[in-house]
């Protein structure tokens, strides 16, 4: 059921949740800003579509008895991996200045966020707001906006160099999920992919119509970047979907050979990985990266990257994500009309020509409308009267 956003505040330690009676998201400032659950309010079947590590973190999110969380830096095999949905600065590495060397780190990854809290209306938001960072010069902002009667949020991203040197940096933000036993991530992309890091190897991943890629949930320790990636991924596993989207740059540069989106896979092994610092996976986990544009900036610039978040139940394979909604079955063009099936992100009629069809925030909704030649135009407008446009690729 619906109802007007909210942040709920509890304090000792601060964990601060957003609701809308569709969904529900945990963020801990303390823990480097991070959102650490994030449930599908409408779906009872639907669990936590985060990882979080359940030896650190009690479902209320606060530190299990005998965990003392504090900024810490070190190498790979010394981070404290509480999971969820994090930002960083990218590229990573170890080699130079111009890299980030974690995680952790004792600011952006593990340090305390400072933050507002914004309710008016149809919105709720909270923005969290990290130190200064005096080794990547950078302060990041993470801002969560939630919208009355939709299964999506808006995640703004900001980094400013408060240092007095110039630096280059991209936006980095890694969404930690649960790699079950079937399910998997979609990317939007033809089959240009990057092997960027092996631990135990790299991913397999294979090419799908409608210039995507799948990549299963599978035992490897590894990483592939996606140069050409479009502006969507969707991850399905757990009873439920996530999609991403976001806008790329397609005359800018990208970390790790011009990846604009990663997915990382790792599993729990024997022993730690010393090639890799010593990293000691807890678990069978996928990561979601999206990447901003690599971006110089002078002392007092700022660079930004908005992602918009969906969640809905269900499991079946993504083909194409619109501001709307995404398609279950992909949209085709049949005797003059559009066929496909539909998942919203908010309640509305899904209009084309004269005819129309009602949708239902979360649910699929079977679409058969008259189609305009050459080039269908589909709408949703909802409840306000707005006109969302909904693409058709046939």
């Amino acid at each position: 059921m619906t109802s007007a956003p909210r942040v709920e505040r509890h304090t000792g330690p601060e964990v601060l949740w957003l609701d809308n009676g569709l969904l529900r998201l945990g963020l801990v400032p303390a823990l480097g800003g991070r959102l650490l659950s994030l449930r599908l309010l409408s779906d009872p079947d639907s669990g936590e579509l985060l990882w979080r590590n359940g030896e650190l973190l009690t479902d209320e999110l606060t530190p299990q008895p005998g965990h003392r969380p504090a900024p810490h830096a070190g190498s790979l095999g010394d981070w404290v991996n509480y999971g969820g949905d994090k930002t960083w600065p990218a590229p990573q590495g170890w080699d130079h200045q111009a890299q980030w060397a974690g995680p952790p780190d004792p600011v952006l990854d593990s340090g305390p966020y400072r933050v507002e809290v914004e309710q008016s209306g149809d919105l709720a938001a909270v923005t969290l707001t990290s130190g200064d960072d005096p080794r990547t010069g950078l302060r990041l902002t993470r801002r969560f906006e939630l919208r009355r009667g939709r299964c999506s949020y808006r995640l703004r991203l900001t980094a400013v160099n408060t240092s007095e040197r110039s630096v280059r940096w991209s936006l980095w933000n890694v969404t930690q999920l649960a790699a079950g036993t079937d399910g998997g991530t979609y990317v939007a992309s033809p089959p240009q992919v990057t092997d960027v890091l092996a631990g135990t190897g790299f991913p397999e991943w294979t090419a799908l119509p409608g210039d995507r890629v799948h990549i299963p949930h599978q035992d490897v320790v590894g990483k592939l970047g996606f140069p050409a990636a479009t502006g969507w991924l969707a991850h399905v596993g757990g009873g439920a979907t996530l999609t991403q989207s976001f806008t790329v740059d397609a005359s800018a540069g990208y970390p790790d050979a011009g990846s604009r989106v990663e997915v990382w896979l790792e599993y729990p092994l024997p022993r730690p990985l010393a090639e890799l610092g010593n990293l000691d996976p807890p678990a069978r986990i996928v990561e979601c990266e999206v990447l901003g544009p690599l971006t110089t900036l002078a002392p007092g610039d700022q660079t930004s990257l908005v992602l918009d978040c969906a969640v809905t139940p269900g499991t079946a394979p993504v083909h194409a994500v619109t501001p709307a909604g995404h398609w279950t079955r992909p949209a085709e063009l049949r005797a003059g009309r559009v066929v496909g099936e539909f998942v919203a992100y908010q309640d509305g009629i899904l209009t084309a020509g004269d005819a129309a069809v009602g949708a239902r925030a979360g649910q699929a909704t079977i679409v058969d409308l008259p189609a305009d030649a050459g080039a269908p135009v589909v709408e949703l407008i909802d409840d306000s009267g707005d006109r969302i446009p909904v693409e058709v690729r046939t």
